[in-house]
C-alpha cells in the first residue's frame, strides 16, 4: 500500500491511497481519481515530505561493534552500582517513593506499559533503557 499527496485542477488537496505506484498511474489514466471535495479529474502527484526508509541493518565494522560492547558494559555496571534492581515492583515502588512512603533511592526495574500510563498521569518521572545482552561467544567449527 502507498499513499500520495494528491492535488486536482482546482487546487483542492487530498491522500489517495494505492496498492503501489502502477496502480496510481492506471487509475489515473482511466479518470478513476477524482477530488473528493469537486469530483474533478485532473489529477496530479504533489512532493511529499514522506520518506521511505531502507530497512536493511546497518553494518558496523568489528572495532565499533568492541565500542558499543564495551560502551554497554560500562553503563550496566553503572547501573548495578548505583541503582537497587526492584525488578516487577518498579511502578510500585517509584510510587512509594513519589509519595513519600518509601526512602528516596534510585531504582530501576521492569514496567508493563499500563504502569507506565499510571506513571505518567501521576508525574513521575522515568525513562527507558534497552537492557544490553551480552554478545553470544564465537566458537570454533
Amino acid at each position: 500500500m502507498i499513499v500520495f499527496d494528491l492535488q486536482c485542477g482546482s487546487g483542492h488537496t487530498f491522500e489517495g491511497w494505492f496498492k503501489d505506484g502502477q496502480a496510481y498511474e492506471e487509475q489515473k489514466e482511466k479518470n478513476l481519481i477524482s477530488c473528493p471535495i469537486c469530483n474533478d479529474t485532473a489529477i496530479s502527484k504533489l512532493p511529499s515530505a514522506f520518506a521511505i526508509r531502507n530497512f536493511s541493518e546497518p553494518k558496523i565494522s568489528s572495532e565499533h561493534q568492541a565500542e558499543l560492547v564495551a560502551i554497554g558494559k560500562k553503563i550496566t555496571e553503572f547501573m548495578d552500582k548505583n541503582f537497587e534492581n526492584v525488578g516487577c515492583d518498579f511502578a510500585k515502588e517509584a510510587l512509594k517513593i513519589h509519595y513519600g512512603i518509601s526512602e528516596p533511592r534510585n531504582i530501576r526495574g521492569n514496567s508493563s506499559p499500563e504502569e507506565e500510563k499510571t506513571l505518567e498521569k501521576e508525574g513521575i518521572p522515568f525513562f527507558k533503557l534497552p537492557v544490553p545482552s551480552e554478545p553470544e561467544p564465537e566458537t570454533e567449527s
